[in-house]
């Protein structure tokens, strides 16, 4: 027994020992990227959006389609007084005791050529009065074709036909850009946590090295090869070194838990970034970036969406000024005492009415929104003209910019060589008395330096190219078009 309780705490300690533990995630760019997609809530936030944008245009793809539609009111019973006047003119009350009950299905459809709507209807309707004995009556209509056409107005389904589409051609492009920038975003993070790693690295590399040299000076200091000042020199630059370790942890856990709140990740990881070994080479143009931006980015999208919507409001302002409307209704009514007897003997029932209203003074006020309107739809076009030379702009300083990087990262990469070889050059030549302790120093803030550089000129590779891609929609690396099924997102 005391054998099991003993196995029994060991395995609890085990359990909470494990439970404690942290664990150490390596993660390349590209599958924290993939992540991002899918886990950030940057990305959850765009497929909402998405989602949102689908089913309006589903919404919309409804509208264009008949609907069926069945209306009833089974029971309405009423027991009431109200007021008759008979034929001499006089007052009085007449009380009521019925139970009616009405059904109708109907079939109806717009029609977006002309911006009315049709409909096909049948409808029974049952009264029963319970006064003066109980009597039953049916109404029947079996068939009535009914037409609802407003005249001169503005046909609001045609505009809807041309602006719906591209809102949600928007919708999708919009969506696409902002995974990309989702990337964008996540090259931020990573390469933020990327240089605290490289700043502690580099911090611990130089307590190290400044701990060797102090110990190497002071054997210098007790044989007289040295003077007490540069004694003095290499204790600071170990007290130096302590210190900007310490910033710079404090500096990677702050880096750490951005990265994996971004990531949606446990507490626990400890996420470890490497240092992209390999680029995407792609020679692009600023005329194929613009035809592709111009094809493929929201922007144009947007900017044809807002066109159509203010010649809309000028068109609908203009139909406002004066309203005439159609309505039409031709079919068969019939009525009895009973129900099998109320379709027979059908009659005509037809019904058609022409209402308008045209305003003969308004004092300017319909005109006056027209005119609002138009003047409104001239700032829209010159929003356009303005938003569309900035985004030509961008675009190009943009791809000069990815043009100059390749060049910019290589030079870094050498440099990084370079100072990085120099250094420990230096240190071994410093052990052996050739060069001061100002060279030393010199070429270790040179080295450090660089490092930091070449980090910092790979963020800006990965930027630029998350941007053009984010801009163009266009995989540059592998040739074609970035796409998605958009059917599968929305409907996960």
């Amino acid at each position: 027994m005391k054998r099991f309780l003993v196995a029994l705490v060991v395995v609890f300690v085990a359990l909470c020992a494990l439970a404690g533990e942290r664990r150490t995630l390596e993660l390349p760019l590209d599958e924290a990227i993939a992540m991002a997609r899918v886990r950030s809530v940057d990305a959850a936030e765009a497929l909402d959006e998405l989602r949102s944008a689908y089913w309006e245009w589903r919404t919309f793809r409804a509208d264009q389609l008949p609907e069926f539609i069945f209306k009833a009111t089974a029971p309405s019973y009423a027991k009431q007084y109200s007021t008759y006047m008979d034929q001499d003119g006089k007052y009085t009350f007449v009380g009521t005791n019925s139970l009616q009950a009405t059904g109708q299905l109907s079939i109806t459809q717009n029609i977006p050529l002309t911006g009315g709507k049709v409909a096909l209807n049948s409808s029974l309707d049952f009264l029963r009065q319970f006064d003066g004995g109980t009597a039953n009556r049916f109404m029947s209509i079996p068939l009535a074709l009914t037409l609802s056409q407003p005249l001169f107005s503005v046909n609001t389904m045609k505009w809807d036909r041309r602006i719906e589409p591209v809102r949600y051609s928007e919708a999708k492009a919009a969506f696409l850009s902002a995974t990309e920038d989702v990337a964008r975003q996540t090259v931020a993070y990573y390469f933020t946590l990327l240089m605290d790693r490289e700043n502690v690295e580099i911090a611990r590399q130089n307590l190290e090295n400044a701990e060797r040299l102090y110990t190497v000076a002071e054997e210098k200091r007790r044989m007289g090869k040295i003077s007490k000042n540069d004694l003095l020199q290499m204790e600071l630059n170990v007290l130096e070194a302590r210190s900007a370790l310490t910033d710079n942890l404090s500096e990677l856990k702050a880096g750490m838990f951005a990265l994996r709140a971004f990531l949606d990740l446990e507490d626990d990881v400890d996420i470890v970034p490497l240092v992209p070994g390999e680029v995407p080479h792609a020679e692009i143009s600023y005329a194929d970036a613009l035809d592709r931006a111009l094809t493929n980015n929201k922007f144009v999208k947007t900017m044809m969406r807002q066109q159509l919507e203010a010649d809309y409001e000028v068109a609908r302002a203009k139909g406002d000024m004066r309203e005439i409307s159609l309505f039409v209704q031709l079919g068969f009514t019939g009525t009895d005492s009973e129900f099998s007897q109320a379709y027979k003997g059908l009659r005509g029932n037809q019904l058609a009415s022409v209402g308008f209203s045209i305003p003969l003074v308004d004092w300017g006020k319909r005109r006056g929104k027209v005119k609002v309107a138009e003047s409104k739809r001239r700032v829209t076009e010159s929003r356009i003209r303005r938003e569309t030379m900035n985004f030509n702009q961008d675009l190009f300083i943009l791809v000069e910019r990815f043009a100059n990087q390749q060049q910019q990262l290589d030079l870094a990469r050498r440099s990084a060589e370079i100072a990085d070889s120099r250094y420990h050059t230096n240190v071994e030549t410093y052990m052996i008395g050739m060069i001061s302790t100002l060279e030393l120093n010199d070429s270790r803030v040179s080295k450090d330096n660089s490092r930091r550089e070449y980090i910092n000129q790979l963020y800006k590779f990965w930027n630029y190219w998350y941007q053009i891609r984010s801009l163009t929609l266009y995989d540059y690396s592998t040739g074609g078009d970035i796409n998605v099924d958009f059917e599968r997102y929305v409907k996960e």
